[in-house]
């Protein structure tokens, strides 16, 4: 969400970061939508001061029993309360026009972010381990679970329909495992660059206002699910945790906040047709560990950093190869300033994909939930910055372990980082 000052005052610069993400200018129309609340804002307060200044002269003309003035001044109050509520509905259709034009507009990018129009011009930051060799050709994840007997989609279908999963025994614990790691890794003391968060148990069922606090209505609402009684199901518990500072004014020693969840998403997927449609990758219902800042502006650059260097952590304990991708303009998410993608290697699919989106959004969400803090020696209150990022999708990192750690026989080792947890199980082998 823009402010209507900021954009009268910068509309060419506004105009120039919206053609960086493809958009036509949009400054003109805008400024003229507000120029018409102010043209009938001054017409409303002129007729209000009037009313007010008519009203004690009725008081004097009836105190010197002036009746006929007394008359026609009244007749003027009358109209004037006309021309008043008129105003006032006006007043409220002009403010309701200008928010609706501004929540669809996407955030603006920062300077360093790269032009461009999709993925293809997304700019490669770093590449972590490599790739490895397979003296067989490696299976995909869904082979490997169906071969298993521990992953089906056939009884998914069944009780749900397309893209949900069933995972049974030693892969049902081994994605518990994987959110079990993630969060002890991300809520450990904070030490340098790493954890430092705080668990959450949130709501995975939310109202209007804080969908549209984190950006995803009214834009996106083909995306989400909706309750017939008007609930939305979380795509990603930064829904629920972002809007936890809404409409509060936090002291700045509270800041930086750090918040994780572990929780089930729900995901429309509207525009996914025939991607991924077998398999893990894209499901209506998956898991994902959440990470969530809440910074003041001057520390929000170094929080972004800070934020993906855990996510990137729990790729490293895993010893998984990935690469860090600063995303281009025409690929970053509707709230974000700036995105950087995790891809972690797939030797089944021959390609890295998707494991973490890490972005920070100014104070655009902040602005839409009226989320501020007051500076520390100040009086004023400024708009907090929010961060948000996977920690990571578990279902994913699940994948990843199936097709990096795969035998030729179809069985999967337990990484070392994950062997606490599983119960003494280290090869996980057909029944």
């Amino acid at each position: 969400m823009f402010d209507i000052k900021w954009i009268r005052d910068n509309a060419h610069a506004f105009d120039a970061s919206l053609k960086r993400r493809g958009l036509d200018p949009l400054s003109a129309g805008l400024i003229a939508l507000d120029e018409q609340r102010r043209a009938n804002l001054t017409t409303l307060q002129d007729a209000q001061s009037r009313r007010n200044a008519v009203s004690k002269d009725i008081g004097k003309a009836k105190a010197s029993r002036d009746e006929a003035l007394s008359q026609k001044l009244m007749a003027e109050v009358g109209a004037l309360k006309d021309i008043i509520a008129k105003g006032e509905e006006q007043e409220r259709a002009d403010n309701a026009a200008i928010e609706a034009a501004l929540a669809v507009i996407p955030n603006l990018p920062r300077d360093d972010v790269p032009d461009g129009k999709d993925e293809k011009d997304n700019r490669q930051v770093r590449k972590v381990g490599t790739p490895g060799t397979f003296a067989f050709k490696p299976k995909q994840h869904f082979e490997l679970g169906e071969a298993l007997g521990l992953m089906d989609f056939e009884a998914a279908q069944k009780i749900s329909g397309a893209r949900f999963v069933v995972l049974k025994g030693a892969l049902a614990r081994l994605e518990r495992s994987i959110a079990q790691l993630m969060l002890d890794m991300h809520t450990a003391p904070a030490n340098g660059q790493l954890g430092g968060y705080t668990e959450h148990q949130v709501p995975l069922l939310v109202r209007d206002h804080a969908a549209y606090g984190t950006g995803n209505l009214p834009k996106f609402a083909e995306d989400l699910f909706q309750t017939q009684n008007g609930f939305w199901l979380i795509p990603t518990a930064e829904v629920s945790l972002t809007n936890l500072v809404r409409e509060q004014i936090l002291d700045e020693d509270k800041l930086p906040m750090r918040l994780t969840a572990w929780t089930p998403c729900f995901r429309s997927e509207a525009g996914a047709a025939g991607r991924d449609t077998r398999g893990m990758i894209r499901q209506h219902q998956f898991s994902k560990v959440e990470l969530v800042s809440i910074t003041t502006p001057e520390d929000s650059t170094v929080e972004h950093e800070r934020m993906t260097a855990n996510a990137e952590a729990v790729l490293k304990r895993l010893s998984l190869p990935f690469r860090t991708m600063l995303l281009c303009t025409g690929d970053m998410g509707f709230a974000s300033q700036k995105t950087y993608d995790i891809e972690v290697w797939l030797p089944g699919q021959d390609a890295y994909r998707e494991i973490s989106s890490c972005s920070v959004c100014g104070d655009f969400q902040a602005r839409r939930m009226s989320a501020r803090y007051r500076p520390r020696g100040g009086k004023d209150v400024k708009y907090v910055h929010t961060l948000n990022g996977s920690g990571l999708a578990v279902g994913r990192t699940l994948i990843a372990v199936m097709e990096n750690y795969q035998q030729a026989d179809g069985s999967i080792v337990i990484p070392d980082a994950l062997k606490p947890f599983m119960g003494g199980v280290e090869i996980i082998g057909s029944r």
